[in-house]
């Protein structure tokens, strides 16, 4: 399966911003209230004055075109704002992008791109099951190696070359990783210092695969928009292969919808649900804990859906997924809880 994700960077003009006016904000500041004070060198006016002006600082916004299988083109933002806390989080521009990203949140290999969350200020480490991957070690040296964890995959890795690059008159470097986990699965990215990040990167199976694949397009400048990101945690996956002259098939499961690891309440739940019937039929139907039912999928001979997407408002506390089978067919879901956060930028 083949995926292919295309990064677009660009800032805001907060970008340019900092640090020559903001921090020329921050000494005007800084000079009223001396004024103000009578102080010749007041230390916490000064204070205050630097203070303002790294907060001003923090609200770089970088944008990122992402492109999947899944996801037809989708502009993803890292919000410069939580790098007070020495991490970044990637808010999305489109709600159904950010929808993608909460299927297989829990750092497992359905997670389209892990870059798509909260990643560290200092080094871009993507986080994956709650701890953040050193996928970058700055600076890059030929014959540099390490190790990390990503698609739910421990990965050697090492600096297989350091290029300098002229383009008239900039010059900057682009960097070489290969790795391979010991499964025989590879990974083989470039990072690009003109644009601050991914030049390209190919993740393939053990079989030779191709699992991943992203392409730098294009970097420049600006944004306006309403953003999103959502706090997520896988809730529930299941699938069922369903074989001709088989008896018929009834499952019923149950699963409980609790808070966020944060201990806060789900706003949402969100599926990500595929069927195919070959000569066979099949259905779906998943009921709150008062029989309400949630979602309701009928397929009859030859149908089928790939990658339907949807929405939960309000989740409740205990689900059951009721899933029928006959004759040749199948029937794949995967449901996220999350917590819906926007802006407009």
């Amino acid at each position: 399966m083949k995926k292919f994700i295309v990064f677009q960077k660009s800032g805001d003009i907060f970008e340019f911003l900092n640090p020559i006016i903001i921090w020329c904000f921050g000494l005007i500041l800084y000079l009223e209230i001396r004024t103000r004070t009578n102080e010749k060198f007041p230390i916490r006016p000064l204070a205050v004055a630097i203070l303002t002006g790294f907060v001003i600082s923090l609200l770089a916004v970088y944008s990122y075109w992402v492109k999947t299988e899944l996801m037809h083109g989708q502009t993803a933002l890292i919000g410069g704002y939580a790098y007070f806390l020495g991490w970044g989080t990637v808010i999305i521009c489109t709600a159904i992008a950010a929808q993608y990203h909460l299927i297989g949140s829990d750092g497992s290999k359905r997670n389209h791109n892990p870059f798509l969350g909260r990643i560290t200020h200092g080094n871009l480490s993507a986080y994956e099951n709650g701890e953040p991957q050193p996928v970058f070690q700055f600076p890059f040296s030929k014959g540099d190696s390490w190790s990390f964890t990503l698609f739910a995959t421990e990965w050697e890795v090492d600096v297989l070359e350091v290029y300098l690059i002229t383009d008239g008159a900039t010059r900057y470097r682009q960097s070489v990783i290969t790795g391979q986990a010991a499964d025989g699965s590879t990974i083989a990215y470039i990072f690009d210092e003109s644009a601050g990040f991914l030049r390209s990167l190919i993740w393939k199976d053990s079989s030779g695969v191709t699992q991943l694949e992203m392409q730098l397009a294009i970097f420049g400048t600006g944004h306006e928009g309403e953003v999103w990101f959502i706090r997520a945690t896988d809730l529930y996956a299941g699938s069922w292969d369903h074989d001709s002259g088989t008896p018929d098939a009834e499952i019923r499961d149950t699963f409980f919808v609790g808070d966020h690891p944060s201990g806060e309440e789900y706003d949402e739940m969100v599926y990500y649900l595929s069927a195919r019937m070959g000569g066979g039929t099949g259905s779906l139907t998943l009921r709150d804990h008062t029989s309400l039912s949630a979602l309701e999928r009928v397929w009859q001979p030859g149908e089928a859906e790939e990658g339907q997407l949807g929405e939960i408002n309000s989740p409740s506390q205990e689900y059951t997924l009721t899933v029928t089978l006959s004759g040749d067919s199948e029937i794949a879901i995967i449901i996220a809880g999350g917590i819906t956060f926007s802006w407009t930028l």
